[in-house]
Order: C-alpha cells, then structure tokens, then sequence
C-alpha cells in the first residue's frame, strides 16, 4: 500500500478548508484516511491558517509516505527543517543511484582480456 500526505477537502462550498492526512494513494481526495497531521483554513488570518504536527510528518515521512506537491510548498511555510531532511534524503537516494549506474557502465564498458594463443588458420 502507497502512502501519501496530502489535504483532504472538508467544508461547505465556497468556504472549503482542508486536513493534512496520510492517506492511500488509491483513496479519493474525500475518502478514507489513515491518520490526521493538520488543517488548512486559506479563510482564516495569515498567522492562523496553517497548523502541521511536524513530529508525525517526519514519522510517517521515514515510513516511507509521499508528500504531495501542495503540501511540499505549505510546509516549507510551516516546518522548513522537515523539506530540507526530504530534499538530503532525496539526494542521498540520487547519489546512490548514479553510483549504481557508474559501476554497472564500467563493468559492461571494460575491454576483455585479450589472449595470448595463437589463431588457428
């Protein structure tokens, strides 16, 4: 099961607000969620809209969940300390990789051994 964290639309029409939630990634944007991290009231005052319970976040984040994009760019406004561990995380996964791929390209590039017998005519 993927996992990822993203808003939930809540609310009644033209006044929506929004739960951050860990939910499946085949749930629908309304539907069932495995826990609650925080809220979003674009309404509300600018210093009072936003709430991230960072502790979970990072939790659910080294389980392996997904952050969605929206909320990538809300929480570089609330919890810049936990975009900045994704983004090294997602460097250090980078690095690996092209170390992986550096290696597989050396051994397939290495010119074989040559050997010393003589051709058969």
């Amino acid at each position: 099961m993927a996992l990822v964290i993203r808003f939930r639309q809540v609310g009644k029409n033209n006044r929506q607000t929004y739960r951050l939630v860990v939910a499946n990634t085949r749930s629908p944007r309304d539907g069932k969620y495995v826990e609650k991290l925080g809220w979003y009231n674009p309404f509300a005052e600018p210093d009072k809209c936003f709430f991230v319970e960072t502790q979970k976040v990072e939790y659910w984040i080294d389980r392996g969940a997904l952050v969605s994009e929206r909320v990538k760019s809300m929480l570089k406004k609330a919890a810049p300390e936990i975009v900045k561990s994704l983004n090294a995380k997602k460097e250090n996964k980078l690095k690996k990789v092209r170390a992986k791929i550096n290696k597989n390209k050396a051994k397939t590039t290495a010119k074989p051994a040559k050997s010393s017998a003589p051709k058969k005519k």
